[in-house]
């Protein structure tokens, strides 16, 4: 069962606690800043490509690699130094992010010769646990499994919201894909519209479902565990692979084996294997580079706009860095001059390497 406790910050931000069990707090809900947040982000149309880019210019002020006894995630010690969360019982908390790109209260952008728009979304910070020393390989399988279920009620509460089209959970990890705070934790981004790449995939998804009446990725999958040249992990519900059309080195899928549109629709088996697919494949990067993997991982479900899509699948795709000095690739001309990525390492030989890293659940 999930446990939730609803709490507002000094400063007017809402912060949410999830655990396993009852939630028990000592103390208020604590927030570094008590001034009231002011964001005001906005959108410009770029008429070249076809989509919205957002600018929110005060996140250059954002907190950036702090010492570990300033660290804002973790639970406040001092209330004269009070950080982000409260002491008490709980495992996973989410709050809003104060430097957002996205604003539910986002207003009157300034002209720019090109159409804008209010940068209306929502942004939000997932506080993975409070010890500041773990990360997201490192957590019980059941401590996944509840992380899983809080990503399901962000996505079901932000995507309730008529003005969102689509919530992504991700997180980024090390200093190579530009973390500023090492403490474990992810974000959630609530669009008013579909971005680009997941738009993209969804056309394709669709085109397949409607020709092939069963969705694309699955029918993927199935392909996959059938020959088993680039699994990772296997279960009886979930599947971790190198997708035999990887543009990183190194990335991996994670997905149920059957196509469910999104967390909140995963029964609890389901849910249990992806929670293992995803510590093993987190475990085979940690354990191949013997040191913690940078990477990106980002979590696609289905547009939350109000209609069904029986042809999204979801699923998480990682994508590690690059660069020949030390195998973690940098984009470079062709992929974000041309959007043609150049591949370097075959699948199934990077497939290989993982598969051979022994871990243990």
């Amino acid at each position: 069962m999930l446990y939730r406790e609803e709490m507002t910050k000094p400063d007017g931000r809402s912060l949410t606690l999830y655990g396993n069990t009852p939630v028990r707090l000592v103390g208020p809900a604590p927030s570094p800043n008590r001034e009231p947040l002011q964001a005001n982000p906005h959108l410009r149309w770029h008429p070249l490509r076809g989509e919205w880019v957002a600018y929110a210019s005060y996140r250059q002020g954002r907190t950036f690699m702090p010492p570990p006894e300033y660290n804002p995630l973790a639970p406040t010690r001092d209330p004269e130094n009070p950080t982000e969360l409260p002491q008490g019982e709980y495992q996973v908390a989410v709050f809003d992010n104060r430097f957002p790109s996205l604003s539910p209260a986002a207003h009157d952008p300034p002209p720019a010769g090109v159409k804008t728009a209010p940068a209306r979304g929502k942004c939000e910070v997932v506080v993975f646990t409070k010890d500041p020393s773990a990360s997201l390989a490192g957590l019980p399988l059941n401590h996944i499994e509840l992380l899983m279920e809080v990503w399901g009620d962000r996505v079901a509460l932000l995507g309730g919201d008529h003005c969102i089209k689509y919530v992504l959970p991700f997180e980024n990890k090390g200093v190579e894909v530009g973390v500023t705070l090492h403490h474990p934790h992810g974000q959630i981004y609530a669009y008013p519209f579909v971005p680009p790449v997941p738009a993209r995939m969804q056309a394709e998804e669709l085109a397949h479902y409607r020709e092939k009446g069963r969705p694309l990725l699955e029918e993927l999958i199935e392909g996959e565990a059938a020959s088993g040249e680039r699994i990772l992990y296997l279960g009886e519900h979930a599947v971790s692979f190198v997708p035999p059309c990887a543009r990183y080195p190194y990335e991996v899928w994670v997905a149920p084996r059957r196509a469910v549109t999104g967390f909140d629709k995963l029964d609890p088996a389901v849910r249990a294997d992806l929670a293992r697919a995803l510590k093993t494949t987190l475990l085979k990067y940690d354990g191949l580079w013997q040191r913690p993997f940078p990477y990106l991982m980002a979590w696609y479900g289905a547009p939350t706009d109000g209609h069904e899509h029986p042809e999204c699948h979801l699923h998480a795709e990682f994508y590690p860095p690059y660069r020949s000095s030390d195998r973690l690739k940098y984009l470079a001309g062709t992929e974000l001059a041309a959007g043609m990525f150049a591949n370097d390492a075959l699948p199934e030989e990077k497939a290989r390497e993982l598969r051979n890293v022994e871990v243990t659940l």
